[in-house]
């Protein structure tokens, strides 16, 4: 494995404009590792200790409803972070799982050194503050989507922003997070492809 951080430094600088000397200093209590297909990084029930950086690879939150099914709830795409930030800052358990849908690469920080980090370097507090901020945008579209565009809408919209996920994540679980049936997706691509 290569231990080299520069799409975690690159991802750092898109959303804090600062030097590669002062994002390479954010790394520093960032650690490497590799999951296979199929690992929980976190599971329901459980508190979210660590906060992940996803270098490469997919990976999806979902929950069990009622009936025993899995609904996904986020999918993730490289460069990302992924976590249950509730979870993880207010020392809850968590309502949802995360789970590899690929091998991916992470870069990942224990909930001690984040807070050693925020009281210490400003820089890190105001990358948090911006990190917390994106992920909020990104819930908050998603919400309103869900309630405001068509199935088709939806799925062209993913279409758009992430080509990727369609050729790593398989179909049902691209449904799920697209709230409709597989059939559902299945009709409406073919659809498309008629026009």
């Amino acid at each position: 494995m290569m231990i080299s951080q520069d799409i975690l430094i690159k991802y750092i600088q898109s959303l804090l404009p600062i030097s590669s000397e002062k994002a390479s200093q954010l790394c520093i209590s960032f650690n490497q590792f590799e999951a296979e297909k199929n690992h929980f990084l976190l599971k329901e029930n459980n508190v979210s200790n660590e906060t992940f950086f996803l270098e490469s690879g997919f990976v999806r939150a979902f929950i069990i409803d009622r009936d025993g099914n899995e609904v996904t709830t986020n999918i993730f795409s490289a460069p990302i972070f992924v976590n249950d930030f509730l979870s993880f800052f207010k020392r809850q358990p968590t309502s949802e799982n995360f789970q590899t849908l690929t091998k991916c690469i992470f870069w990942k920080m224990s909930f001690e050194d984040v807070q050693r980090n925020f009281h210490a370097v400003p820089e890190f507090r105001e990358f948090g503050r911006m990190m917390l901020v994106t992920n909020y945008s990104h819930l908050n579209d998603r919400m309103i989507s869900m309630i405001r565009d068509t199935a088709e809408a939806r799925y062209l919209k993913l279409l758009n922003k992430h080509l990727d996920i369609f050729q790593n994540v398989p179909l049902k679980i691209i449904a799920s997070y697209l709230g409709i049936a597989d059939t559902s997706l299945s009709r409406i691509r073919k659809e498309l492809i008629n026009k």
